[in-house]
């Protein structure tokens, strides 16, 4: 008996890696291979077209300190995520909590709140490219009718990585109200009506009873959104290309241009492994502290 419960759980192992076997196949092919290879590349000086690759060690890795355009390109990314992480988990926060009661056409509302998520972030640009444009832009006839001067905007230096962080806070915000609605539905309504006995304003059980409970939603959406924030790209290529005096340069938009305008492409392969390591640490740190603050219901 013991023998043939031992061949059937083989046999159940061999069909299950037959099964797999396709997708692991590709997987290995498109996915674990081309990040092997950008690994070796980044210890190497290629510019893509020869195939002269010399071995570099970590003079790729050295550049980045010495790099001032790449450590612009940093201070760019930790400002834009600093405001577009935070920013769009409140505006989602209000949203779902307007949202998160018995109301007329309730579920209009919800498609609407989600459908920003289904507009690709290349037409998020041209929508913002049109609304914000200096001469027939909305956003500056709104300006000029309350009598203020036009605004460049995205062809600004100061203005145009805040414009980014509102345009993509726009088409995240449907994403975040989804996650904190759900969250919001799961808080025990008993809760909030025993304290409504005790006499605690709604401001007060919202802050002391809903917010507590929606840690693991903020979690997730802060690693989400931090690692979405850190490889920020299509929005800049379709709005600024770097923009005026490089002033939108982000990382990933850096490292596109180095690969792929500059052929360094050993440079900015050691770009993408810095980038994947800073982002590997955030996410470590983010679960770290939520051991501490985060509360499981």
């Amino acid at each position: 008996m013991t023998t043939l419960m031992s061949r059937l759980g083989r046999s159940d192992t061999v069909s299950g890696w037959a099964l797999v076997s396709p997708a692991a196949l590709l997987i290995g092919v498109f996915g674990l291979l081309p990040v092997l290879m950008s690994l070796q590349l980044s210890f190497q000086d290629s510019d893509l077209l020869s195939d002269r690759t010399p071995w570099v060690g970590f003079d790729n890795y050295r550049k980045l300190a010495e790099d001032p355009m790449f450590l612009e390109s940093v201070k760019h990314t930790i400002v834009y995520t600093a405001l577009f992480v935070p920013g769009t988990m409140l505006v989602g926060l209000l949203i779902a909590a307007a949202m998160n009661r018995s109301l007329r056409f309730i579920s209009v509302y919800r498609t609407a709140a989600y459908v920003t998520m289904a507009v690709s972030t290349i037409s998020q640009g041209i929508i913002f490219l049109w609304l914000t444009d200096r001469d027939y832009g909305l956003v500056n006839a709104g300006l000029n009718a309350v009598g203020l001067p036009s605004q460049p905007f995205l062809a600004s230096p100061s203005q145009a990585l805040f414009v980014i962080v509102a345009m993509t806070i726009w088409g995240w915000t449907g994403f975040s109200v989804i996650v904190y609605l759900a969250a919001l539905q799961g808080v025990p309504a008993e809760l909030h009506e025993a304290a409504a006995i005790d006499g605690a304003s709604a401001a007060t059980r919202f802050r002391t009873i809903t917010v507590p409970l929606l840690g693991p939603a903020n979690l997730f959406l802060v690693v989400w959104l931090t690692i979405n924030a850190l490889q920020l790209f299509d929005e800049v290529y379709a709005t600024t290309r770097g923009g005026p005096l490089r002033a939108t340069t982000v990382i990933v938009y850096y490292l596109w241009d180095r690969a792929f305008v500059q052929f360094d492409a050993g440079y900015a392969a050691a770009m993408a492994y810095a980038l994947f390591v800073v982002i590997l640490v955030i996410t470590g740190i983010q679960f770290r502290l939520a051991r501490r603050h985060v509360h499981y219901s």
